[in-house]
């Protein structure tokens, strides 16, 4: 695991989850730029998921593997999932879904350091 990544992910999920958050206290759908911010995330959590996958095949210390690419899992479908989600209410909570989920990610990224490590 890289350990940069893992806090460039961290920060930047949490910055992607206060921009929601002010898209759904301000009432308004979530924007362009927001969902490429989200794009652009997905891609890096997806990178991370392969490095991840990489270490886990070529270390011999003891990491609780299905523990780890579960979370490993979970950080790459968290995202889709709650944007998808988030695109489809109407209401100023599509926003507050994207929120939660990028707060998740951020929680699940961290923690699969912790694991690592």
């Amino acid at each position: 695991m890289v350990d940069v990544l893992v806090w460039v992910l961290a920060g930047a999920a949490l910055l992607l989850a206060v921009w929601a958050l002010a898209g759904a206290v301000r009432n308004v759908r979530p924007s362009g730029p927001q969902l490429a911010g989200m794009a652009v995330l997905e891609v890096a959590l997806l990178v991370q998921a392969v490095i991840g996958m990489v270490a886990l095949a070529r270390t011999d210390r003891p990491v609780s593997t299905a523990t780890f690419v579960g979370y490993l899992v979970a950080s790459v479908l968290l995202l889709p999932a709650g944007t998808l989600w988030g695109i489809a209410d109407r209401s100023r909570w599509g926003n507050g879904v994207i929120a939660i989920a990028c707060f998740a990610v951020a929680v699940v990224v961290l923690r699969l350091l912790q694991i690592w490590s």
